[in-house]
């Protein structure tokens, strides 16, 4: 029998969301985190003359790096681009994390972190939150001689809460020369504070975003960082060349150019997301503000929450379980079209009463 390397062999399989949906019955999807609507219509435009290329894709994504640069006036020099951000991460990991080195997170951090930390066979450490947002003297203080690399994602995932410029500040100047700080701004654009891009003019500071979210394009896989240039330097031997379809450069490049329909996606979760915030607080439901187009509603144990989320799924809505987060006591549902979420809101009501009745 053909063995795998024992650090690989020793992983869990990384956990997908549940999309089991019962035969014959509608789905109500709110677990991917995936955006309120699709995105802007000059998306469809350019797939659509993208696909008429047989050429490989521009290994450089010029156009897409160069349209980044300008619309966040930093140097595109600096940009990479990779096959959604967990492929930026993959890569950062495999570049400076692994044996005798050690990945930091927060405790209740996006697990992508610890796994990729884990596939480069590196030691993962956890530092604690504070009211589940990120401590930037949690994190200071569970450095440890041979931590390496620091992931912050801000705002948070699964959490929804976000820290300021400062406290990232602060935590990058508390952190030794010689330790990379990582912070993930997938939901950069729900935030009222984002964009780390000026403490990333640093060169110990890599800031990560993605067109899955505020965009619309999750199915496209576009997702890019900000590197300094030692560090890019090195992040080109790992990534793969060609990473990027010629259509998902060229889709997202025409995203980016319609600023106007982004930030009317970004108005619209967040009327939502505060709409459900309201309802489930009203009825007795616990859920954590968030800066971010999904909403965590934690129970009192995780007994409950696998109660509510089986017969949610029963009846076809599907939220994400956090689990593997650290969270077993919460189920995370994303903001997707305002009648999904309404459907979900009254369900997980009617729940909560259900179940406090059952054991009141």
């Amino acid at each position: 029998m053909i063995r795998p390397s024992p650090h690989i062999a020793a992983l869990d399989a990384y956990a997908l969301a549940n999309s089991n949906v019962p035969s014959g019955q509608r789905a109500v999807l709110l677990n991917q985190n995936e955006s309120i609507r699709p995105p802007s219509p000059a998306v469809g435009q350019a797939a659509a003359a993208a696909c008429q290329s047989a050429l490989y894709p521009d290994p450089e994504c010029s156009a897409l790096r160069a349209g980044l640069a300008a619309h966040h006036r930093i140097d595109r020099a600096r940009i990479l681009c990779g096959a959604g951000s967990l492929d930026l991460i993959a890569a950062l990991a495999r570049a400076y994390a692994g044996p005798g080195r050690a990945v930091l997170v927060p405790a209740y951090a996006y697990p992508f972190f610890a796994t990729a930390a884990k596939l480069a066979n590196a030691r993962v450490d956890f530092a604690p939150e504070s009211n589940l947002c990120v401590s930037v003297d949690g994190l200071l203080a569970a450095v440890q001689r041979d931590t390496a690399m620091v992931f912050v994602a801000n705002p948070g995932n699964p959490t929804g809460t976000h820290i300021s410029a400062s406290e990232l500040r602060r935590l990058r100047h508390g952190l030794r020369d010689g330790i990379l700080l990582i912070i993930d701004e997938a939901y950069g654009e729900f935030a009222s504070e984002a964009g780390a891009f000026e403490l990333a003019e640093r060169e110990d500071v890599v800031v990560l975003r993605t067109f899955s979210k505020a965009y619309g394009m999750a199915g496209f896989r576009v997702g890019w960082g900000y590197f300094p240039h030692a560090v890019a330097l090195e992040m080109r031997k790992v990534l793969n060349p060609g990473n990027l379809p010629t259509a998902s450069q060229a889709t997202a490049l025409a995203a980016l150019q319609d600023d106007t329909y982004m930030r009317e996606t970004v108005a619209e979760t967040e009327a939502v997301r505060e709409w459900a915030c309201t309802a489930l607080s009203t009825a007795g439901v616990p859920v954590v503000p968030s800066a971010t187009n999904f909403l965590l509603i934690p129970f009192q144990d995780a007994a409950k929450a696998a109660r509510i989320n089986k017969r949610l799924t029963d009846s076809g809505i599907f939220l994400r379980p956090q689990r593997a987060a650290g969270l077993g006591h919460a189920l995370r549902m994303t903001i997707g079209p305002r009648a999904e979420v309404e459907i979900a809101v009254a369900a997980l009501t009617r729940l909560e009463e259900r179940d406090r009745e059952d054991h009141s």
